[in-house]
């Protein structure tokens, strides 16, 4: 009855937070334990007193500093330096400009709107439609959370302990770029685009102009990942760099942000933070009702007593969170099942980051997918094409990345393989 309750909410199109409280109330209702509104409130304080919980809102800045600094037409002429002049030149920008961009603001929303803004019209502009121009850009920033720096990545280490975020950072490497090369290869295949000249118009700068100015943005995902996997600093110590760096490019580099709009930039991050700090309070207290109630070592004893292995539990797994993401966002998600799946994961013998990786990735092929896709929404408000054409046109996308989530599932090398090599 409980967790009808907590779907009937979501599908209602409650808020995830209040829904998850609402959940608690009624469970306190029935549950044996001495439940008290205090005891709640006490978990939820405790699930958000955490210190590296501070690198959320700091990420979130960083991003938010970049976006405003200009950065996106620089990173936009460097990515075409290296594939504008290929066929469908301008389609493969978009993806692997959205490559060099997840290694600044972690967000595939934030990818979408920085990047759709230039290349909606411009693919439009040369031949291709904007249906397609706006699937692609939508597509491609999935792959903006699964490269670091990333906030999933952080949430995810926060709930399962003993999981270390420079292995997760750098696991997440080579499914991000194995994610690019499948759609440029896709792309490749079927885009029915001359090949001609079709990045001219972005060629604002001489080609050594657009590698040097492309530089200096790419240095703050080189030091920010690597500052933590050489042991200096901690995720939220790193994120307190790349919103320094951030600040030191936007107003002392580049010059494009004015001093009167760093009010409205940090009361930005506050909102998008504030979002997910109190869905995190709100599944620590749910948790810990759950853990009390043994409902995790319910499940996990059933499923280790009916499934023996660790292919079908891997795909019954991914095939939940396919489904879920249709109806719930990602960090939500992942806070509500993974505490529960994690331990059978462990169970079945299969290696925590592997899995890590398996439920991020998962995850965010939802922001794609209707009808709550964050991405699907960002993107059409670009477009103006409609959801259902929208919808139409990245589903072929859908399947792409469908088809790299198997390839990761069951070749796990592409996951662990650089943790491995680098000693994680």
């Amino acid at each position: 009855m409980i967790y009808a309750l907590f779907l009937l909410l979501l599908v209602i199109g409650t808020p995830i937070a209040v829904t998850i409280f609402a959940t608690i109330l009624v469970f306190m209702g029935f549950g044996e334990a001495p439940y008290s509104l205090r005891i709640v409130a006490t978990e939820m304080f405790k699930g958000m007193n955490s210190f590296p919980l501070l690198a959320i809102p700091l990420f979130v800045l960083a991003g938010e500093v970049m976006n405003e600094s200009g950065i996106t037409g620089r990173i936009i002429a460097f990515a075409n330096v290296l594939v504008g002049r290929l066929r469908a030149g301008l389609a493969l920008v978009n993806i692997w400009a959205s490559v060099i961009f997840a290694g600044l603001s972690g967000s595939a929303v934030a990818d979408t709107s920085a990047i759709g803004r230039v290349f909606i019209p411009e693919m439009e502009k040369h031949g291709y439609s904007r249906p397609f121009a706006a699937a692609l850009t939508a597509a491609s920033s999935v792959i903006g959370p699964i490269i670091p720096p990333s906030i999933p990545v952080i949430i995810y280490a926060l709930i399962v302990s003993g999981v270390s975020v420079p292995a997760l950072f750098l696991a997440g490497v080579m499914p991000g770029i194995l994610l690019a090369i499948f759609l440029s290869v896709y792309v490749m295949l079927t885009v029915k685009v001359d090949r001609g000249n079709q990045a001219a118009d972005l060629e604002t700068v001489s080609r050594r102009s657009a590698v040097l100015g492309g530089i200096l943005p790419l240095l703050m995902p080189v030091f920010v990942v690597g500052s933590i996997l050489l042991g200096i600093v901690t995720p939220t110590e790193a994120a307190s760099f790349a919103v320094a760096y951030a600040l030191f490019l936007g107003i002392v580099v580049y010059r494009n942000i004015r001093l009167s709009r760093l009010p409205a930039l940090f009361a930005g991050a506050m909102r998008d933070s504030a979002i997910i700090l109190i869905i995190i309070g709100a599944v620590s207290a749910a948790n810990w009702l759950l853990t009390y109630n043994r409902v995790p070592n319910l499940l996990t004893d059933w499923v280790l007593g009916n499934v023996d292995s660790q292919t079908a539990f891997l795909l019954a797994t991914m095939a939940l969170f396919l489904f879920v993401g249709l109806f719930l966002e990602g960090i939500a998600a992942m806070l509500v099942l993974v505490p529960i799946l994690h331990p059978i994961a462990v169970g079945l013998g299969i290696d925590p980051v592997h899995f890590g990786i398996l439920v991020i990735f998962n995850l965010m092929i939802g922001l794609i997918t209707p009808p709550l896709g964050l991405c699907l929404f960002v993107a059409e408000g670009i477009a103006q094409v409609g959801m259902a054409r929208l919808t139409r046109a990245i589903l072929p996308f859908f399947f792409v990345e469908v088809l790299v989530l198997a390839v990761l599932t069951f070749v796990p090398e592409t996951v662990l393989w650089l943790p491995r090599v680098l000693g994680y």
